[in-house]
């Protein structure tokens, strides 16, 4: 509907300021359910790694870390209400370089596993959890779209990409440790991962470049 101006003229109403506030607080609720998920699912998974010395529950741990920071950067953004459009800026970009550092990260943990540095054993704890993750990650990736469309904000997309992401991991570690522990293929979880890198530096290229989520899939 038109709302008439002074003069005669027309303008767009803006939305309701309740619509708004819902908005938000719904972005803080996300965000507050990552953080506490991410901290359980962190310190599970490189408690995990660490008695099974996997490079697969290593990598997913270090992704999980990474989750964290990001989730705590957005909602920091989104709290302070105050925070304007260079705050908006900042945050993307760290979110953004926040890819990057997972990119590398995962990198990192399969080169040591496809050089033979490390032997994995079998996991039921890291298995369990990675089962949980890979229904769990792509429901947060999925709603920080939604929000991130609705909002135009583009470190919620990055931080939504990070949430899939994080879905991925724990589908091919997930993979790594059944095949593992029924044919004894160490190879196959770091060499899957490795896969995942070009997604993960273009997510990380589109956040720094500010890019505001236009689709929800």
């Amino acid at each position: 509907m038109k709302h008439f101006g002074p003069m005669g003229t027309t303008r767009t109403p803006s939305p309701p300021k309740t619509l708004v506030q819902k908005t938000s607080n719904r972005i803080v609720q996300i965000q507050v359910l990552t953080l506490v998920w991410m901290s359980a699912e962190a310190a599970v998974s490189l408690g995990a790694a660490w008695v099974a010395r996997s490079p697969a529950l290593l990598g997913f741990g270090g992704d999980s870390a990474i989750e964290l920071l990001s989730a705590a950067v957005v909602l920091r953004h989104f709290y302070l209400t105050s925070s304007g459009a260079h705050a908006e800026e900042q945050t993307t970009k760290i979110a953004g370089g926040l890819l990057f550092l997972l990119a590398a990260f995962v990198a990192l943990a399969s080169a040591l596993a496809l050089l033979g540095h490390v032997e994995p054993r079998p996991s039921t704890v890291g298995i369990v959890l990675l089962i949980v993750a890979a229904g769990a990650m792509p429901w947060l990736a999925k709603q920080k779209r939604r929000l991130s469309a609705a909002t135009g904000s583009a470190a919620l997309r990055a931080d939504a990409a990070e949430s899939a992401v994080c879905g991925y991991l724990a589908l091919i570690a997930l993979a790594g440790l059944a095949v593992n522990a029924i044919w004894g293929v160490k190879w196959a979880d770091p060499l899957a991962a490795l896969g995942l890198l070009p997604l993960i530096l273009h997510e990380g290229w589109e956040a720094m470049k500010g890019n505001p989520c236009c689709d929800v899939r």
